[in-house]
C-alpha cells in the first residue's frame, strides 16, 4: 500500500509519500500563516502559493498513484477565521477533506513520527521528549517506546509568531530579544506544569527536535553549502553549539545573515525567532543536547494510514 500525507503548515506546505520507499518531496514555502497571529487571517498571497504548491504535488501524486491520501492543517489554520478558503482549495485540487489537527494531535503524531526514525533505538522503558517547533506553535511530547505517548503540551510560540510579535529592528535589538525570551520562558513554565513527567524525562531521557528551525540550525552548525538530509537526521546539537548559532544569527542583519552556509534564503527572516525558542528551551529546561530528526508528524500521520 502506498500512502501520502500533505501538511499545510504556517510557513511551508509539505508532502510525504510512503510505499516500498519513503519519499519526502521538497517542501514549498508558502507563508500562508506568517501574519495570522496579528490579524487572524491566512493571507491571500499565501493561499495563492498554497494553491500552486498543491498543483505541483498533485502531479507527483498522480505519477505515483497513492492508495490513501491524508491532508492535515496545523496552527495557522486553527487560528485563522478564513480557514474555509484553504479547505476549499484543498478540496478542489486534491479532492480530499482537510483534517484540522489540535495541538494535542500534532504532538501525538510528531512523537510517533520522531520515534520511528530515531538513529539509535530506545529501550522500551527509556523516556523520550519530542520538541516540534513550527511556525505558529511548539509541541512538547513525553513518553516511552514501550508505553507510548504519555502527555502533550502545545504552546502558542513558533518561529513566525515570535518574529512577528517581537522583532522590529534588523537585527533585533537586545530588548526585543530579551522580551521574546521572557515570553518563551513563560510558555516553557506552562509545559512543565502541564506535563508532570517532563522534568524527569529530561533528566537522562532522549530529547528529539523536529521542524525547520532545528534542521536549519544543524545545517548552519555543519556549514552545509547544500542541504544533506543524511547528515542532518540524527545530528546532535549540543547547547554550546546552539548558543553559538543563535548568537551569530541574532546579531547579524538579514543581508549578512543570508551568507551563512546552511541557512536557506526563505528562512533568513524567521530563523532568529525559531532559534530563540531552541536556546531558551535548552537554558530553562537544562537540556544538554537535542537529537535533530527529519522524521516528524508527517511520518506519524502516514503510519496511521497504513494500519
Amino acid at each position: 500500500m502506498t500512502v501520502a500525507v500533505v501538511d499545510l503548515g504556517t510557513i511551508s506546505t509539505r508532502l510525504l509519500i510512503v510505499g516500498e520507499e519513503r519519499e519526502r518531496v521538497a517542501p514549498i514555502v508558502t507563508r500562508m500563516g506568517a501574519d495570522v497571529g496579528a490579524n487572524g487571517l491566512l493571507s491571500p498571497e499565501g493561499l495563492s502559493r498554497v494553491e500552486q504548491a498543491l498543483e505541483t504535488y498533485r502531479v507527483r501524486l498522480d505519477e505515483v498513484g497513492v492508495d490513501r491520501l491524508r491532508v492535515i492543517a496545523t496552527s495557522a489554520a486553527r487560528d485563522a477565521v478564513n480557514r474555509d478558503d484553504l479547505f476549499a482549495i484543498v478540496d478542489r485540487i486534491l479532492g480530499a477533506p482537510t483534517e484540522l489537527l489540535s495541538g494535542a494531535d500534532e504532538g501525538r503524531l510528531a512523537f510517533a513520527g520522531a520515534l520511528s526514525g530515531i538513529s539509535e533505538p530506545l529501550s522500551p522503558t527509556a523516556k523520550a521528549v519530542v520538541i516540534d517547533i513550527g511556525g505558529g506553535s511548539t509541541e512538547f511530547s513525553v513518553g516511552t517506546l514501550g508505553s507510548g505517548l504519555e502527555g502533550v503540551h502545545s504552546a502558542d510560540i513558533g518561529a513566525a509568531r515570535v518574529t512577528q510579535a517581537y522583532f522590529e529592528a534588523d537585527p533585533p535589538r537586545p530588548e526585543e530579544l530579551s522580551a521574546a525570551l521572557s515570553v518563551i520562558q513563560l510558555h516553557l513554565d506552562d509545559a512543565v506544569r502541564e506535563l508532570d513527567d517532563l522534568p524527569g524525562a529530561l533528566n537522562g531521557g532522549t530529547v528529539i527536535g523536529l521542524g525547520g528551525t532545528l534542521t536549519t540550525m544543524a545545517a548552519v552548525e555543519l556549514g552545509l553549502a547544500e542541504y544533506d538530509s543524511a547528515r542532518i537526521n540524527g545530528f546532535v546539537l549540543d547547547q554550546p553549539a546552539a548558543e553559538d548559532v543563535f548568537r551569530t544569527l541574532a546579531t547579524e542583519p538579514a543581508a549578512d545573515r543570508a551568507f551563512n552556509p546552511g541557512l536557506a534564503a526563505d528562512r533568513v527572516d524567521l530563523i532568529v525567532g525559531g532559534a530563540a525558542i531552541v536556546v531558551e528551551a535548552m537554558r530553562h529546561l537544562s537540556i544538554d543536547s537535542i537529537q535533530v530528526s527529519e522524521f516528524d508528524l508527517l511520518d506519524g500521520a502516514a503510519a496511521e494510514l497504513r494500519v
